[in-house]
């Protein structure tokens, strides 16, 4: 799914390169199916995708997603009709978020390089305040109320926990938790007690819980003291987009959308949006939909094929050409070609 603005001209790109991996290593195959739901197409057909969405989705292996968004169309309208429909009905808990200053990009943090900024953001994707429970009473009165209500499970805190500290095996051993139990009382202290709960089946993990701004300062502070996150859905999207702001540019933070049991498709994307203000003059920068695909491919095992993609997007990165966002010239399919070549010459 392309989607809307940048979206088109990126996943092309993408697409480019997970070919590439799949010829030189040579043990599968991509087949794809487009879908043209977007923005553009509600405005065709008053829905942002036909009512068996879901049943043509899921029989996919996986999604890859460009961007969703449209001037004209709310962005709560774009939101609800097709990305968190998928989240949930597809019940995509982890939304798992690499925040990795890559070498030769220079990050808005000063004396602060690569070794500093390696941090993997794992965000509860399918509860917590954007469930879209509530609602809004007197409408377009002075006595108008909106209620917006957030459910915390503790069987959704602990499957997302537990999975963070899966991959905090598999990194340093350290898991940092994002909460505001001091005033939420009741859902936040739920999640407290589940990250504790579960760190008993972990004593090798270290774990400290911080309430979310002195998090969302740490980041800022002292990145490097950070390796594997973990919050809940609100709290989450908030420092992914911090963390994604310390890797350099809009156009790298990549993002996967996790059925971990993989009883439903996992969704794949870059985390840019669609760039009105970008789109159609050929400049938007590919590598965050490429750092989308190489998760994919890691999710559907082929590890191999990952690494090559994600060398050779580290390799351009660090001395190929660039677009305008990292300070060069280039344009978005040099960017790709640069990095599709690499993956072939690395095979």
């Amino acid at each position: 799914m392309p989607g809307d603005g940048i979206g088109k001209e990126v996943i092309p790109q993408g697409l480019r390169v997970l070919q590439a991996a799949a010829e030189v290593t040579g043990g599968f195959a991509i087949e794809t199916t487009p879908y043209p739901w977007s923005c553009e197409w509600y405005l065709a057909h008053g829905r942002m995708m036909p009512a068996d969405g879901l049943a043509q989705l899921r029989q996919h292996d996986a999604i890859y997603l460009g961007a969703v968004g449209y001037p004209g169309v709310p962005d709560h309208v774009s939101l609800w009709g097709l990305l968190l429909p998928i989240r949930q009905g597809f019940d995509q808990y982890v939304n798992l978020r690499p925040v990795r200053l890559l070498d030769g990009i220079l990050g808005p943090l000063r004396d602060r390089g690569p070794a500093d900024v390696d941090i993997l953001c794992i965000r509860e994707n399918t509860e917590g305040e954007y469930v879209g429970l509530g609602g809004r009473f007197k409408r377009n009165t002075d006595d108008e109320v909106a209620v917006q209500s957030s459910v915390f499970t503790r069987r959704g805190v602990e499957r997302v926990v537990r999975y963070a500290f899966e991959k905090a095996k598999d990194r340093k051993h350290k898991l940092a938790s994002a909460t505001k139990s001091n005033a939420l009382q009741y859902t936040a202290v739920l999640w407290d007690e589940v990250v504790a709960r579960v760190a008993t089946d972990y004593p090798a993990i270290e774990v400290r819980s911080y309430h979310v701004d002195a998090l969302a300062a740490r980041f800022v502070n002292t990145p490097q003291s950070l390796d594997v996150v973990v919050a809940s859905n609100l709290f989450g999207d908030i420092i992914t987009d911090l963390g994604g702001a310390l890797q350099g540019s809009l156009g790298l933070p990549a993002s996967a959308n996790l059925n971990p049991e993989r009883v439903y498709p996992s969704m794949f994307e870059p985390v840019h949006g669609s760039a009105p203000d970008v789109a159609g003059k050929g400049i938007a920068n590919p590598m965050a939909a490429i750092w989308a695909a190489a998760l994919m491919l890691e999710h559907l095992n082929e590890l191999h094929a990952a690494e090559l993609v994600m060398r050779a997007l580290a390799t351009v990165a660090r001395g190929g050409p660039r677009t305008p966002d990292l300070g060069g010239t280039g344009i978005t399919t040099e960017v790709g070609g640069a990095i599709a070549e690499r993956v072939r010459g690395a095979g």
